[in-house]
């Protein structure tokens, strides 16, 4: 038998590392405190009500006004929780267990069951590590006595005497359940989390989890497959007990593997150290090849150097004996001077040798050697490279690839990547590191991952990131990959979902169901309103705007509009102008009157420097047009870019400026000032067909559920 004291790490919960308390059974399966539940989900829950942008300070503002705590711990808790019909409703949880999301379904917490089993093993534990220390009577007066039994229908301890009086011989107390002394107590029949007057009497096999009649009858597992609590307790305890007498019958085999194990840890040790040696060895070797290359690259430039220098030092000489031959002119003079023929003859023939010498050195100059010692640079590129990615010897595991299409920046960063020999690697390594120009190179970050994906968070804003990735095989890996630079967003990026209250017109606008997609729809109202068009009439644009404001700081958000869009303005505008637009929507957004819209009015000259209250662009016919300025070329052609794929809007509501940016590249196309004295919302209208998606944020993706015991 396994000692009660033994199984202490299956009975520490993965959130707070303390043993369990009330502990709740996850969809994952895994089991954590009902208190560290509602701790992670209040976490969530201020995250996206005082924040509104990811990894974002506190100061960062919501529409929202903030409530106590304990005040969201019971909202949270509350039957059918959800969140205000603007903002969306939270249904993941991150179970610490496996470090994955799990759906907790729009019950939230009230749709999990209580783990009582391992609640009275835990508590079982506690009475077996504090066996010395008593359970006192619940109704004693001071001081109490020790309890020698405990009513699980009055969830109290009592002494002999306490129970005497409060469990009287004839009445209804009298049939009460009572144990020995124990703090757990559990009720005594398991009642349905959906249907909390209706006990638990069903297991739902496809679902792996205990239903109630009505679950089976209206509820969510209506059409799934259950069976009798009495035939699932049956079969799923003979299918454990026989794993258990399975391992216990292998104790003998696991203590062989065991001491398997430990001489294998001593052998990798061996191996290791020896593999440090054979590593350092060759290393050695490098350095005194680089040694001996230095020393033959130093002495040939020290050969050189003494050749010219004695060049130069000669010719040195030379000139220095012209200056020398100032006697040899007066000399020459003199014999000059010489009447006899004869003599002069005699004399001048070897004087006029001397002085042809030294009138040739001087018509002219060239220095006798080369100052330049280009020649004898030493290239070292392809050497740093190789060197850069001296690795150990992969044995065949090639390099992985990142697909730089599937991977992108936003809130957190995705990174895919694919492996030609896909099954040959056990695992691969992801690094990454911010790239700075002025600054030293700063080290690697590396994380393991089993799969071909990996999405990393909390990187810096406005920032470049290095990534590359290499495969395992074993102890053996593979050279890096080829690196990819992405651009983080300028500012935390912020979360909304387009308003389907203010000014939405369902007529013409069509919202999907999550609120993250938008189309406009040239239909049938605008074929009857075409019979009333006359000359000079603008068709009116439809207006949606997102469902959070901003008050302070800077944020960042993205969408992408769709190819086949004939008119789509985007930006931001202050709530006292969207009640403006919304007012009177035919004279508001008339082109003519819209200053930021790119049009070629006149009206938009007298207004450069002026600060509006909204800032809009216009994208349309897969063209984004860029709004005229007093400072750069306004003619159309220069106005006039291709529609980014993604499209960037940040704005830094403290500095009143806002900026458009091209997603695929992190590059400012426009940026102006803006007035922010009242609240700012993301606001976007369509004309015509058309079509907006808000980009969809980085997440890890959702556990696959693994099948039970």
């Amino acid at each position: 038998k396994v000692t009660i004291k033994n199984i202490e790490r299956e009975l520490i919960c993965p959130a707070c590392k303390e043993l369990f308390t009330h502990p709740l059974i996850l969809p994952c399966q895994h089991s954590i405190c009902h208190k560290c539940v509602k701790e992670l989900l209040l976490t969530l829950d201020d995250s996206f009500n005082d924040v509104g942008s990811d990894n974002s300070n506190q100061s960062s503002p919501r529409l929202r006004l903030p409530s106590p705590s304990m005040d969201k711990i019971d909202r949270i808790s509350r039957p059918g929780w959800k969140r205000s019909s603007l903002t969306p409703r939270t249904t993941t949880f991150p179970c610490p267990g496996c470090e994955h999301d799990v759906d907790l379904g729009e019950r939230g917490i009230n749709g999990l069951f209580r783990n009582f089993t391992l609640e009275t093993i835990v508590e079982r534990y506690r009475q077996a590590a504090r066996a010395a220390t008593a359970i006192m009577c619940d109704l004693c007066k001071p001081p109490p006595q020790e309890s020698t039994k405990s009513c699980m229908d009055c969830s109290a301890s009592y002494c002999n005497e306490c129970f005497k009086i409060y469990h009287p011989w004839g009445t209804v107390k009298a049939q009460h359940e009572y144990v020995g002394p124990t703090t757990n107590f559990r009720p005594k029949i398991l009642m349905c989390p959906e249907h909390e007057t209706e006990r638990i009497n069903m297991y739902c096999e496809l679902c792996r989890r205990p239903v109630c009649h009505l679950c089976k009858l209206g509820g969510n597992h209506s059409n799934h497959r259950v069976t009798t609590m009495s035939s699932a307790y049956k079969t799923l305890k003979e299918k454990l007990s026989k794993d258990i007498d399975y391992l216990i019958g292998k104790e003998s085999q696991v203590k062989s593997q065991i001491s398997e194990l430990n001489l294998l840890m001593k052998e990798t040790e061996c191996n290791g150290e020896r593999a440090k040696e054979e590593a350092i060895t060759h290393f050695e070797k490098l350095y005194d090849i680089l040694e001996e290359r230095k020393s033959s690259v130093l002495k040939a430039i020290d050969t050189s150097k003494k050749l010219r220098l004695d060049k130069f030092q000669s010719q040195v000489e030379e000139y220095q004996g012209l200056l020398e031959n100032n006697g040899l002119v007066g000399y020459a003079q003199e014999v000059l001077k010489e009447t006899d023929q004869s003599c002069f003859v005699q004399t001048a023939k070897q004087l006029h040798l001397r002085i042809q010498k030294a009138t040739e050195s001087l018509k002219s100059f060239r220095p006798a050697a080369q100052t330049s010692f280009e020649d004898y640079v030493v290239n070292t590129t392809k050497q740093t490279e190789l060197l850069g990615e001296l690795s150990f010897f992969s044995s065949g595991v090639d390099v992985p690839e990142i697909n730089e299409e599937q991977s992108k920046v936003y809130n957190n960063a995705l990174i895919n990547w694919h492996h030609p020999e896909k099954d040959k690697a056990d695992s691969y390594v992801l690094e990454y590191r911010k790239v700075n120009r002025d600054e030293e190179m700063l080290p690697w970050n590396e994380i393991e991952v089993c799969g071909t994906s990996k999405v990393v968070s909390d990187l810096e804003s406005n920032c470049n990131y290095a990534f590359r990735v290499r495969a395992y095989k074993g102890s053996i890996c593979s050279p890096c990959s080829r690196e990819l630079i992405l651009h983080t967003p300028p500012a935390p990026v912020f979360n909304f979902l387009f308003d389907e209250k203010c000014g939405y017109n369902n007529e013409r606008l069509l919202l999907n169901l999550k609120r993250d997609r938008v189309e406009s729809r040239a239909g049938f109202n605008l074929l009857l309103a075409a019979e009333r068009i006359q000359v000079g009439y603008y068709t009116s644009l439809d207006y949606i705007i997102g469902d959070v404001g901003i008050t302070k700081g800077k944020h960042f958000w993205a969408f992408r509009v769709e190819p086949y869009s004939y008119l789509v303005k985007v930006g931001v505008a202050s709530s006292d102008k969207l009640q403006e637009w919304l007012r009177s929507p035919r004279d508001a957004v008339s082109p003519r009157y819209e200053q930021d819209s790119g049009h070629d009015s006149g009206s938009e000259d007298a207004c450069f420097d002026s600060s509006q209250p909204f800032t809009l662009v216009t994208i349309g016919m897969k063209k984004f047009f860029i709004p005229k300025s007093a400072t750069s070329a306004n003619e159309p052609e220069n106005r006039v870019l291709p529609m980014p794929t993604s499209i960037g809007i940040f704005l830094d509501h403290d500095k009143g400026r806002v900026a458009f940016y091209d997603m695929d590249h992190m590059k400012c196309l426009y940026e102006r000032q803006v007035d922010c004295s009242h609240t700012m919302y993301p606001a976007f209208a369509l004309m015509g067909s058309g079509g907006i998606q808000l980009e969809e944020p980085v997440t890890a993706k959702y556990l696959e559920y693994q099948e039970d015991v």
